[in-house]
């Protein structure tokens, strides 16, 4: 007899947890524990169970005992495998259960537990334990012993592979008997599995998951809205060894690291970043139905707020919205994300308002009945455009569209036009794609406002198919008070090829100077005079002017 190595498996019910022991099972440097705990749980919660007597006859049931003198008393073999429902850990049991030993968990989707569930006990939240696996996988992370965890649906899928990751992650080696056992009871069983494990015992490894599942029981709708999320935590976790959770491409770097974590309003609450999600009823998903603008932050103030409302506003009675929440409440909201942020500089906001959600799928606005879905992104991001070297710009075949088709002064989420127009950027590798308007005229490019100086004058095209951009109209009057001579008229491709500079404007990017227009060089491929005089002057009004995120305090000052 000697010292064992533990190895602890934490899972809901009906979880394959049972097939996971057999295979562990089948090693020679292992032996097994079918819930040690059982008998403790059932003392402790008064739970009743058709077999309770009989197994707190056979079983210690009192949990310390079993932590001391089964879980980690001395053994003939290297290993020793546990099998825990997550919920048999009660409170007063012994901190060396977490601190001592090899963790992990399994998962398994509830839509694939519940079915089976009540055919011995009735399902409920308690039941089940979601919470305490949950639970568990926080407190070996707080412990600094994070655990591995593993998806049901993965066994199913790839067995070896997931058992060979998961080996890995427990530093032992891994051995194909464990795809492998006999299809009978075992000795191994608890006294419960009469009950449960009729099943299993036929089984003779991870069998495939059915190619269509069964119906779900209806009557269980409500415990899987309450388990659901606290799978999908756990899930996110998953260190994923096959290719069945796995994404095709490989996790990307996000522009900005920090805003990995952060805090986004939907609907009437704040979420975090992963769990910040619209309905698959919302008109934004059903049709783009929805419009929007950005917004941004400069040193606790954001600027030409009440602008972009007024636009918001326009643009949702011109597509007729009802419901919509009033100018208070769709502040409340922005100041509410910022604050709870704590982004009060350097930071956008992509503020949008659905049609809402629908109690049907369909194009008409009746089945629009809930009200509009208000969605306030705040991130950490810069002005997305080199506004110091320049950026290059090429001309688009997608044509802008005209009023009489989809109006651009509707400020809508429905951008396939502007997105078609980018890619053609994007394959060009340039910064964006110039549109022209349906006779040849230069209207903007897919995401900015444009502008151009020729011998000392500043000309833009007139707003008849572009939208007329509140970045747009702060440059217009800034031009004015430098005392520059501003026109606002159509433009030919031509005379932006010509020019002696040309920038581009938008929330997102600000004042972007342009070097290059379809490989033709701007000016000298300089930035200019007038765009930096313009660019400053913007600067400075960003810094004097916006409306005040309340609990701001510049410490700059």
């Amino acid at each position: 007899m000697g010292e064992v190595e533990v190895i602890h498996l934490w899972s809901t019910p009906r979880s394959l947890s049972t097939s996971l022991m057999y295979s562990f099972a089948q090693r020679d440097d292992m032996e097994v524990l079918d819930e040690p705990l059982y008998a403790n749980f059932l003392r402790v919660t008064g739970y009743d169970r058709p077999y309770r007597e009989e197994l707190l006859s056979k079983m210690e049931p009192d949990g310390n005992k079993v932590i001391k003198d089964i879980i980690f008393a001395p053994g003939k073999k290297k290993y020793r495998f546990c099998k825990h429902i997550a919920k048999q850990k009660v409170p007063g049991l012994a901190s060396d259960l977490m601190k001592k030993g090899r963790h992990f968990i399994l998962i398994r989707n509830p839509l694939d537990i519940l079915p089976s569930y009540d055919k011995v006990i009735p399902a409920t939240f308690s039941e089940l334990g979601f919470s305490e696996l949950v639970s568990v996988y926080n407190e070996l992370k707080e412990l600094g012993r994070p655990p591995p965890i593993i998806d049901a649906a993965e066994l199913q899928k790839d067995p070896e592979a997931t058992l060979r990751g998961l080996c890995e992650d427990l530093d032992i080696p891994f051995e194909h008997k464990m795809l492998k056992w006999e299809a009978c009871p075992k000795a191994i069983d608890g006294v419960w599995a009469p009950w449960w494990y009729k099943t299993v015992h036929k089984s003779t490894g991870f069998e495939s998951a059915r190619k269509y599942p069964l119906p779900f029981p209806f009557t269980l709708y409500d415990l899987l809205e309450q388990t659901t999320p606290l799978y999908n935590f756990l899930r996110r976790h998953v260190k994923q060894k096959s290719l069945l959770l796995m994404s095709p491409l490989p996790t990307p770097d996000l522009p900005v690291p920090a805003n990995e974590k952060l805090l986004a309003w939907v609907g009437d609450e704040i979420l975090p970043r992963d769990s910040a999600k619209v309905s698959v009823f919302d008109s934004v998903v059903q049709g783009g139905d929805s419009v929007w603008e950005g917004l941004r932050v400069y040193r606790g103030k954001i600027f030409k707020l009440d602008e972009h409302l007024d636009r918001l506003f326009d643009s949702s009675k011109a597509l007729a919205f009802q419901n919509v929440p009033t100018r208070d409440e769709v502040k409340g909201a922005i100041f509410g994300t910022l604050i709870r942020n704590g982004m009060f500089d350097n930071a956008h906001i992509r503020l949008s308002l659905t049609r809402g959600k629908k109690v049907t799928s369909g194009m008409s606005p009746e089945f629009n009945l809930y009200g509009c879905t208000l969605i306030v992104l705040a991130e950490w991001k810069p002005p997305v455009y080199d506004n110091t070297s320049g950026i290059t710009l090429v001309t688009a075949t997608t044509r802008r569209n005209a009023p009489n088709n989809l109006d651009s002064k509707i400020h809508h989420n429905n951008l396939l036009n502007n997105i078609l127009a980018k890619i053609e950027g994007n394959n060009a590798k340039a910064g964006d794609a110039i549109m022209l308007d349906k006779d040849g005229f230069v209207s903007e490019t897919n995401a900015t406002n444009i502008f151009l100086v020729k011998k000392g004058k500043v000309l833009t095209p007139d707003a008849d198919y572009c939208l007329p951009g509140i970045t747009r109209a702060t440059v217009m009057d800034l031009v004015v008070k430098e005392k520059l001579v501003l026109e606002e008229r159509r433009i030919s491709l031509s005379e932006f090829h010509t020019a002696d500079e040309v920038w581009t404007t938008g929330t997102m990017g600000e004042l972007t100077p342009v070097v290059k227009i379809d490989g033709r060089v701007i000016g000298d491929g300089q930035v200019g005079p007038v765009t930096r005089r313009l660019q400053n002057a913007y600067r400075k009004l960003t810094e004097e002017s916006g409306v005040p995120i309340p609990t701001y305090q510049d410490t700059k000052k």
